[in-house]
């Protein structure tokens, strides 16, 4: 019985695991005002026929908070790259000199900042929702077990507790984050 009590908890909670895991990744693609290598992780490039992820056609460095540099490991790719950029749609303006790709971060506006900070709080939501969810599926099995109704409650008191403390963390990555986009 014991196992299965094991089971269901642990299942909660590499679900939750989960749900930060994806709430850091997409965090991590919300630019708060620095050039990291990051923003440009959605940028896929045509690499002889297929569509590639840029990080796996070039290096991406960060020389200053507000440039970005990209450097091909084929010369040729350049063009590729560039207009990968541009049609990302991600507000850059690449240019090129030949050897390298250099993009200069503009500095946010105060509504840009705003409206990425209410992008982060929509991520942070639906992080809890997964979190609940996985609270919600927990207690369903919970329900099947062969035990008594007071076990059943000390197991469900037990996934409540995993569930909050899961909650609190994702409202303390979101203030992190809210304030790394406010911070000018």
């Amino acid at each position: 019985m014991n196992d299965e009590v094991d089971f269901i908890l642990d299942t909660a909670k590499e679900a939750m695991d989960n749900a930060i895991a994806h709430l850091e990744k997409e965090f991590r693609s919300i630019r708060a005002g620095k050039a990291t290598p990051a923003m440009l992780g959605t940028v896929l490039v045509n690499y002889y026929g297929s569509q590639t992820p840029l990080s796996q056609v070039a290096n991406v460095n960060t020389p200053d908070p507000r440039t970005l540099t990209i450097q091909p490991w084929e010369k040729k790719m350049l063009q590729e790259i560039e207009k990968a950029i541009q049609l990302a749609n991600l507000g850059f303006n690449p240019m090129n000199n030949g050897d390298i790709i250099m993009i200069n971060v503009p500095p946010l506006t105060e509504e840009r900042r705003r409206d990425l900070a209410k992008q982060s709080k929509v991520e942070a939501e639906f992080a809890k929702v997964v979190v609940r969810n996985a609270r919600k599926d927990a207690n369903n099995e919970i329900k099947k077990l062969d035990v008594s109704e007071d076990l059943k409650k000390i197991i469900e008191d037990d996934v409540q507790k995993l569930t909050d403390a899961f909650v609190k963390k994702i409202d303390e990555i979101l203030v992190v984050k809210e304030k790394e986009i406010m911070t000018v």
